[in-house]
C-alpha cells in the first residue's frame, strides 16, 4: 500500500494511505505528528543489536494523540 505525507505548514502532516485520507479514530482530526520507533526483540536487546531491529513508522494525532502504527510503510 502506498503512502503519501503532505505537509501541512504549520509542523503537521496530513496523510494519504492508498486512495483515502487517514483520520483518528478516536477524534476524526486528520492532522499528525510524525516519528519512527523500533520493533525490539528480547533477544536482539540481549546481546545489545538493538540497532538491527525493524521500525515501524508512527503517526501521532496532533488533537487526542492517539498513535497510529504502520509496519513496512515504504
Amino acid at each position: 500500500m502506498e503512502f503519501n505525507e503532505i505537509e501541512r505548514g504549520d509542523g503537521t502532516i496530513a496523510v494519504q494511505v492508498g486512495p483515502r485520507t487517514l483520520a483518528c479514530s478516536v477524534c476524526g482530526c486528520q492532522q499528525f505528528h510524525e516519528r519512527n520507533s523500533l520493533l525490539n526483540t528480547r533477544v536482539a536487546t540481549f546481546f545489545k543489536f538493538d540497532w538491527a531491529n525493524k521500525e515501524a513508522t508512527n503517526y501521532i494525532c496532533v488533537q487526542c494523540g492517539y498513535i497510529f502504527w504502520f509496519f513496512g510503510k515504504h
